[in-house]
């Protein structure tokens, strides 16, 4: 389909960002913000939600992501911009909905080093218990936003090395797994009820925790934010993000499946938010420390990589002049970066830090209650892109084919169905965030009586 006349690009003047991004770049930077040890950060919140049923919802959000991916990287064809799903929903449906589904998304982004830094912070602390959480903080929230200064293909090299160090963590565990697993006897049902375990499944609860599996993929949209960095987008951004998606999916389901074979879901778990180390460590004792220091660079690279797509979006949504424009839309010259929102983004990561355990009650439970929050308003931001795939290439696409209505009808249902099983104070926290966003859309136009958005999407070169 042809390129709307919107979509030919404006001819912005001053500093742009650079396009350095192969294929490979993509797929790394992918890997990274998702973590190819994705479902271990978060296995011990989603076995206590799913009653241990957790590779069975990783593979179910699997197929929820799957098309949602399709559906990313379609639209990235039309739109290769920064903006991504705020761009998308705008440019298809409504400017206000982009709007909404932009701000959504910052939610998302902006929790996702929250989060991060929570979990870097908290499993430091096991490490060295001299030095304070606070402190720990700090340094991780520091480091985040040193390296994003530095530029976009620094961030790209750093994220080729720390997949080569999980990938070999990853091979030790699986190794570690199978000499414990298969060195004694096993009853009937040991090796199905990770799957299917009929006296603790419960519908209600697999839905729930399928609604936080979704944090395993959260980071394949991220890849459409690079848009504006990426050698030829039209091609390479949907290949990164359909193919992100999937090994991230096959690897992980592998990964929770052999911890729930290593421990029962009826012993309780140490710290539930940093669980996955002491399952390791029942296969192999020496995996208390290893699988520990490979979880915290592996939350490392995810809370730096979201980092770098929160900046990426913001300057896509200042561009557009749905925030400040001066502040958010302003790229350094030097660098080719979006620096005032690199900046931003780590200021918020480090407040955030400190406020999510008051809000969970607790320092060991905030990451659980972030988990959440941030999967509310990607959810949302999903359901928005899966939208837009639907109407730019089914309904207004003369010819009514099958490839074009399924995989965002699909993708938008299985979003919704996951996104009305979140928790009750992850959707008070995500409606009022939805509000203020409402609220500041309504003064910035006087009651909507101004204009709200000016996308501006530069062309490719």
């Amino acid at each position: 389909m042809s390129t709307p006349s919107s979509t030919a690009g404006a001819q912005t003047t001053g500093p742009k960002l650079r396009r350095a991004l192969t294929l490979w770049d993509l797929i790394l930077y992918g890997i990274i913000v998702i973590q190819p040890v994705a479902p271990m950060s978060v296995y011990g919140v989603l076995s206590t939600r799913a009653r241990g049923h957790v590779v069975t919802t990783i593979l179910i959000a699997m197929v929820a992501m799957l098309f949602t991916a399709i559906s990313y990287g379609r639209m990235a064809r039309v739109y290769p911009s920064a903006g991504s799903a705020f761009t998308y929903v705008g440019q298809e449906i409504n400017a206000g909905l982009g709007y909404v589904t932009g701000w959504s998304m910052v939610m998302d982004y902006m929790l996702n080093p929250m989060i991060c830094v929570i979990w870097c912070s908290q499993q430091a602390v096991t490490f060295a218990p001299g030095v304070p959480y606070w402190i720990w903080a700090i340094f991780f929230a520091f480091l985040f936003t040193f390296i994003n200064m530095r530029g976009i293909k620094t961030s790209a090299r750093v994220n080729a090395g720390l997949a080569l160090g999980m990938g070999i963590v990853i091979a030790m565990i699986f190794v570690a797994a199978a000499r414990y697993i298969f060195g004694a006897p096993h009853g009937a049902g040991y090796f199905t009820n990770p799957f299917y375990d009929p006296a603790t499944w419960s519908t209600k609860a697999v839905l729930g925790g399928t609604s936080i599996a979704v944090l395993t993929y959260i980071g394949f949209d991220g890849i459409s934010t690079l848009s504006e960095e990426a050698e030829n987008p039209r091609r390479n951004i949907l290949l990164a993000t359909v193919l992100t998606c999937v090994v991230i999916g096959l690897l992980s389901a592998a990964e929770v499946y052999v911890a729930q074979l290593l421990w029962p879901i009826a012993r309780p778990y140490p710290n539930v938010d940093t669980a996955y180390v002491y399952v390791a460590a029942v296969a192999w004792k020496p995996l208390l420390v290893i699988v520990g220091v490979t979880l915290l660079v592996a939350n490392f690279g995810s809370g730096m990589g979201a980092q770098l797509g929160a900046a990426r979006l913001l300057y896509g949504m200042g561009r557009s002049n749905a925030l400040p424009k001066s502040f958010f839309g302003a790229i350094d010259p030097r660098r080719h970066i979006p620096r005032n929102n690199v900046l931003f983004v780590g200021g918020l990561a480090l407040a955030g830090a400190f406020l999510l355990p008051v809000m969970a009650g607790s320092q060991n439970t905030g990451y659980g209650l972030g988990a959440e929050m941030l999967n509310f308003g990607a959810l949302i931001a999903f359901m928005g892109v899966n939208a837009a795939a639907f109407v730019r290439y089914y309904l207004r696409n003369p010819e009514k084919k099958l490839t074009n209505l399924i995989p965002p009808a699909i993708g938008f249902f299985v979003c919704l169905l996951l996104w009305l099983n979140l928790s009750t104070p992850a959707k008070i926290a995500g409606s009022i965030w939805m509000g203020l966003g409402i609220a500041y859309g309504v003064w910035k136009t006087k009651g909507f009586k101004g204009e709200l958005v000016n996308f501006d999407i530069p062309a490719d070169e």
